[in-house]
């Protein structure tokens, strides 16, 4: 039914499209708006939607020439698939916002156009340098920029304060490193009479993000799990096979839950008490806020040789065979997204971190930041931040990592094992590439 609803809605959105622009010669442009699809993921919880339309209706008064059309195509997986299969029957979006690490995969495929021929005035050029670094390494490459940031996002920590109490720690005194990790996690772990864990010390998804989540073990381990043109990756590094060989041995140690743990259930198991600690996305803030019944804490990923979390999230993209005149309203609409005010509404509404430090300038960031510090947990990491996996053919190299540490986690192989196979079906995959 979803699909088939879909299809009905992009395909009136196309006939309005084809519609406009028959009539352009005969009628002025405020009579035959351009059209601009815009595929939106909805993927994490919350009235995304709702916000999302009130953006279009809002920046459609603002600019009767142009109507946005938001189209909400599901997970961010399912939304890249629809819009290559868009893209290859020659009617895609104008624009999307994708994961930043579907770069290398749209620049393969010819479906996106570079920001820097349309950024011309020297606002323009201001513009696109206002984005925080951290957020611009999965979105250039080549010299050229492919997206532009938009809810972006870090791996980050939470806990239970009220869990660290009963356990006899400080519960303003989270874990700063592996050891402490580990020490506070087997004192945060209840059994019940009969022996079973009622709550898990740490909970670290891995299912949805496998490869996402790891790096929050990566980069503390200080190493890089690909190089920057994509072509290259490392993961039979021996740091690599060591931060797998943590993860394993906390599922060893009874402190953190067996086997593969879902993406999806994890804030409602820190909701149910159910752990104690769990690594998610900043993008879960404000749901989590919402829904835990106890004080919680919010922190940084701990350390080992290094501080550090890949940085995660959606950027916005420009279709290439959309028309010139779609592509400048896209920019405009792009542009108007990602203003300062805006971007600071959007981080308080969703949790995601706004991609400039303008935005932490402006009043309602200030006041919100002030009434609940630890929104600002997720800017304050990004200058230890890595950019998330990706590569050139990132699916399947994804799949063949995500393949590997479930593996290792589920007992069906060594770390080391895992990473070495691994590492062999990567290195197939991204011959070519180099």
């Amino acid at each position: 039914m979803q699909r088939q609803q879909f299809l009905r809605r992009f395909a009136s959105i196309t006939l309005a499209a084809c519609a406009g622009l028959a009539g352009v010669t005969g009628t002025s442009h405020a009579q035959t708006p351009v059209e601009v699809p815009f595929y939106f993921p909805v993927a994490v919880g919350g009235p995304i939607t709702k916000i999302i339309d009130g953006y279009a209706n809002e920046f459609m008064k603002a600019n009767p020439g142009i109507k946005v059309d938001p189209i909400y195509a599901g997970t961010y997986q399912e939304t890249i698939v629809k819009a290559l299969t868009a893209h290859k029957s020659g009617t895609p979006p104008v624009t999307s916002v994708l994961l930043s690490t579907d770069m290398f995969t749209l620049i393969d495929e010819d479906a996106i156009i570079p920001f820097d021929s349309f950024a011309k005035t020297p606002a323009d050029q201001a513009w696109m340098k206002s984005f925080y670094p951290a957020f611009m390494m999965n979105s250039q490459t080549g010299g050229k920029t492919w997206g532009i940031p938009f809810q972006r996002s870090t791996v980050v920590m939470y806990w239970n304060k009220e869990a660290f109490k009963e356990a006899g720690l400080d519960p303003n005194t989270p874990p700063k490193n592996w050891a402490e990790l580990k020490a506070m996690a087997t004192k945060l772990t209840k059994k019940d009479a009969s022996g079973k864990v009622t709550q898990y010390g740490i909970q670290i998804p891995s299912s949805g993000f496998p490869y996402w989540l790891f790096q929050t073990l990566t980069t503390p381990n200080d190493v890089i799990l690909a190089n920057d043109a994509g072509t290259k990756v490392t993961f039979d590094n021996p740091k690599v096979v060591e931060a797998l060989q943590y993860w394993v041995d906390l599922g060893k140690a009874g402190i953190h839950p067996p086997g593969v743990v879902e993406w999806g259930t994890t804030p409602k198991d820190f909701f149910e008490k159910k752990a104690a600690i769990i690594f998610t996305t900043t993008g879960n803030l404000t749901s989590i806020r919402a829904g835990a019944k106890f004080d919680f804490g919010v922190g940084m990923i701990p350390a080992n040789k290094r501080a550090g979390s890949p940085t995660g999230g959606g950027n916005f993209y420009l279709f290439k065979t959309s028309t010139p005149a779609q592509q400048q309203a896209a920019m405009k609409f792009i542009q108007w997204m990602t203003q300062p005010e805006r971007a600071a509404q959007w981080s308080i509404d969703t949790g995601y971190v706004a991609t400039s430090a303008a935005a932490y300038d402006t009043p309602a960031l200030k006041k919100y930041t002030a009434d609940f510090p630890p929104a600002l947990v997720a800017r304050d990491q990004l200058p230890h931040s890595v950019a998330e996996f990706s590569t050139h053919d990132n699916q399947r190299v994804t799949k063949a990592l995500n393949d590997g540490l479930q593996a290792a986690l589920t007992g069906t192989k060594t770390p080391a094992q895992a990473m070495k196979d691994a590492q062999a079906e990567a290195n197939r995959l991204l011959r070519g590439y180099k």
